[in-house]
């Protein structure tokens, strides 16, 4: 079955989990034991801010490196989830559930990509 991965984004300084309601985690925690125990999440996890990060870039033949936090960037990738799923349709359909369980006055998005696997 094909790998797809789930690319979480988020616009970094508007999501403050003290504002999430009461519900969020238990909601999010039953949703990851379903989409665990269906054999369709093989990893997941939330990335530290981008205050902490470097960028690092190749152009003409040069490297060079951009320290976080990066202001320019309205959206940055907050988290990622490994997913085997049958089809694309179902990856989506995953996606859609683990978007809704969200508080309706956060902006978060997806970016759902099957993985290239090598030898293909």
């Amino acid at each position: 079955m094909p790998r797809y991965l789930s690319l979480v984004r988020i616009e970094e300084n508007s999501i403050d989990m003290a504002s999430a309601d009461p519900g969020f985690e238990e909601r999010m925690g039953a949703l990851f034991e379903e989409i665990t125990k269906a054999g369709v999440m093989l990893d997941t996890a939330g990335l530290k801010p981008t205050s902490g990060s470097t960028r690092i870039s190749w152009q003409d033949g040069k490297l060079s490196y951009t320290d976080g936090p990066f202001t320019e960037t309205k959206e940055v990738v907050g988290g990622y989830a490994m997913m085997q799923c049958k089809d694309m349709a179902e990856a989506i359909e995953w996606g859609k559930r683990f978007l809704e369980v969200h508080p309706a006055e956060w902006t978060v998005g997806l970016e759902i990509r099957e993985v290239e696997e090598m030898g293909s």
